[in-house]
């Protein structure tokens, strides 16, 4: 059997935890951040873990981390 591929965008967006768990960065950071406030912001600096639902689903696209 072939080895499998990694899905590129997926690499680099998430990472492993030393738990095992995915780690991912939040969305809506990017623009229109005036009318965001600071409070916001800055918790959507802080990264977060992958739900249980999506953690196998992105674990298929990642085979080798």
């Amino acid at each position: 059997m072939p080895k499998m591929k990694t899905h590129r965008g997926a690499a680099k967006r998430f990472k492993k935890t030393a738990s095992g768990k995915l780690k991912r960065y939040k969305a809506y950071k990017s623009h229109i951040l005036t009318k965001k406030t600071s409070k916001r912001k800055r918790n959507l600096r802080q990264s977060d873990v992958v739900s249980k639902g999506d953690q196998k689903r992105i674990a298929t696209l990642l085979p080798y981390l």
